[in-house]
């Protein structure tokens, strides 16, 4: 059996196409719940916002390096661990918040914040820490990258689906209230269609390498949402707010991750594996915190209410 960071899934020019379109589908469709109102609401609930950004894009990445650092494992799954941190939060982390009885609105709001900052800090994240690692900068200068390839097709696969679904959603109100749901619904059912395919085609891989990365993956999952409710808390941010920093923290878009791993690391086998296998167990896990949480529900302050 060949190592892990030799092994490429199987990925056609055509579905890394599809991919690109199902992500930019499902952005859009997370985008048409967007108001100007949440960007307002990072001016006037600003603690809460500061430390979700800072649990997304300082905290994670960082746990994600030490963590690295102490569990040694090899350079694709390590390099894999890295860009999933640096990628921004999860399409589902709204939802999840929803069914925590969590601050719903903040969390929009920091997934729309942290989507446009993760414009550039999606590829400056991940070309810090994978060439402050020495395995991982190794295996880096054998692909050779282009850092500014990199952040040209973040910028497109965020920011165009993004402010599209905005501007939608700010000029056709009563089109968005009637088209935001079944787009929400066939995005997700298509996209998990597609993953159901390619673990299909890639099954063999699975059951030989899926073993390597389920510890690496929920310990850093762990430390997604304990760490954003930790610094939540430490930063005297409410529990009913806490809760959807920790969310935004433990839920990370590992689709939009799979796709850059199929464009610039050509399904790098560690890399492709740990993505695809975070975006199943943190879907689990924030489930299972979610309906932890939902029964024993914390209280909005008077501010939440008025702004909601």
């Amino acid at each position: 059996m060949n190592s892990i960071d030799q092994i490429r899934l199987n990925f056609s020019a055509e579905s890394l196409l599809l991919l690109n379109f199902l992500l930019a589908f499902m952005l859009f469709g997370v985008a048409l719940e967007l108001r100007l109102w949440h960007f307002k609401y990072v001016w006037q609930n600003p603690r809460g916002v500061l430390v979700g950004c800072l649990a997304q894009f300082v905290w994670l990445p960082f746990a994600t390096y030490l963590l690295v650092r102490w569990l040694q494992p090899t350079p694709s799954i390590a390099l894999g661990m890295m860009l999933i941190a640096a990628c921004p939060g999860g399409n589902v982390s709204n939802f999840i918040t929803s069914m925590a009885k969590g601050n719903t609105a903040l969390s929009v709001s920091l997934s729309a914040v942290t989507a446009v900052f993760s414009i550039a800090l999606t590829p400056l994240n991940f070309a810090f820490y994978g060439d402050l690692y020495e395995p991982t900068r190794q295996l880096l200068r054998t692909i050779a990258i282009d850092p500014v390839d990199m952040l040209r097709a973040v910028g497109i696969l965020l920011a165009l689906p993004l402010a599209l679904g905005l501007y939608v959603a700010e000029r056709f109100p009563a089109f968005t209230a009637k088209i935001y749901q079944p787009i929400r619904k066939a995005s997700m059912v298509l996209f998990g269609l597609f993953v159901v395919a390619a673990f299909a085609a890639n099954f063999r891989f699975f059951i030989d390498y899926i073993h390597v990365v389920v510890f690496v993956v929920l310990v850093q999952n762990t430390c997604g949402f304990a760490g954003g409710y930790g610094l939540a808390r430490l930063a005297g941010v409410p529990p009913y707010d806490a809760r959807a920093v920790a969310i935004e923290s433990g839920i990370q878009n590992s689709g939009f991750g799979l796709v850059l791993i199929f464009t610039f690391f050509g399904g790098l086998g560690g890399m492709a594996i740990t993505a695809a296998w975070w975006g199943i167990w943190h879907l689990l896990a924030g489930g299972g915190l979610a309906w932890y949480w939902s029964k024993t529900p914390s209280q909005p302050t008077s501010t939440d209410l008025k702004i909601q």
